[in-house]
């Protein structure tokens, strides 16, 4: 749908606006295009192989590269991050670790929520429209959307960093066929200088500038790899059992980053109590009890005790 430059503007910042509102901590809207630079990088990424059984990264790559194959129509792609920094991290004293985004409710559905309130917003205000929602879902490049929507850069960890609140984010999109207002500025350069302590700090050795070698990440081998763990990563793997935040604590990017105020995102009571003999005991019925409706599900029971095992060792 084509609406006048002026109607573009005001409506684009109250998108904006809509979204502070919902909680989310930036939103930048870019217009929906083929994404050709990125294509090249992944493409030869893929072509090394480097995303080990993530088979899912093969498919349907067009789509991965053009908006339009998704939504048709597409104008638009409206990015948004969503805080996930915790106020407070589990013990560390005789206990194992997960990633601190998994502390508390899947945020999928956390964040699909607030993402559909606002399609609700913008059509109100201008109308019925095709769109999709997406968050960590489909075949969408987090990442590149939100860099083109000026939300941040790329480290040289591969994650989106922002310079106001660093890389404690989850990443989501509307992608609609409304043209709006888009970012003027071009995306931003690199900020890491010539810092390196990502890649000085990774325990397998799964990071060069810019590029994660998948085969060797921690938050891959503890969630999406289904086989035995290689012994070559025998205690390299520092008590984390599901993810792994490394590469994000050096940064110094986060020493400044502020904690988010969602209360789905809070680790329960079982989760705060657990130590290292809870989750050796751990059975099903209280891998269930404990993550009802986590992330953590997403590995499964019997990969999250397979992890548990491997660190214990």
């Amino acid at each position: 749908m084509i609406i006048d430059a002026l109607r573009k503007s005001r409506l684009s910042s109250l998108i904006k606006e809509k979204a502070t509102e919902l909680g989310f901590f930036a939103c930048g809207i870019s217009r929906a295009m083929q994404l050709t630079e990125e294509e090249e990088r992944m493409e030869a990424w893929l072509e090394k192989g480097m995303n080990g059984e993530m088979s899912y990264l093969e498919r349907n790559r067009e789509k991965r590269y053009n908006p339009s194959l998704l939504v048709e129509g597409a104008q638009s792609v409206i990015t948004v991050l969503y805080n996930y920094k915790p106020t407070e991290t589990l013990a560390e004293k005789d206990n194992f670790k997960i990633s601190t985004y998994a502390y508390g409710k899947d945020y999928h559905r956390v964040i699909k929520k607030k993402l559909n309130q606002l399609v609700t917003f913008i059509e109100q205000n201008s109308g019925s429209h095709n769109h999709r929602v997406f968050v960590d879902s489909a075949p969408v490049l987090d990442r590149a959307w939100a860099h083109r929507s000026g939300l941040g850069f790329i480290g040289k960890n591969t994650c989106l960093i922002n310079r106001k609140g660093g890389s404690w984010f989850f990443i989501g999109h509307i992608i609609i066929d409304l043209e709006l207002e888009y970012e003027q500025k071009k995306p931003e350069k690199n900020f890491c200088g010539s810092c390196t302590l990502c890649i000085e700090a990774c325990p397998t050795g799964a990071l060069k500038p810019f590029e994660l070698d998948a085969r060797k990440c921690i938050s891959y081998l503890t969630i999406e790899y289904k086989g035995e763990i290689p012994v070559e990563f025998q205690g390299k793997f520092k008590n984390w059992i599901f993810g792994c935040d490394i590469c994000q604590q050096v940064c110094p990017w986060n020493k400044g980053a502020v904690p988010h105020d969602e209360p789905l995102f809070e680790p329960s009571e079982e989760l705060k109590n657990m130590r290292k003999n809870d989750w050796l005991a751990l059975d099903v019925n209280g891998f269930n009890n404990i993550f009802q409706g986590s992330a953590v599900k997403r590995a499964g029971f019997n990969n999250l005790k397979r992890n548990i095992l491997f660190v214990d060792e």
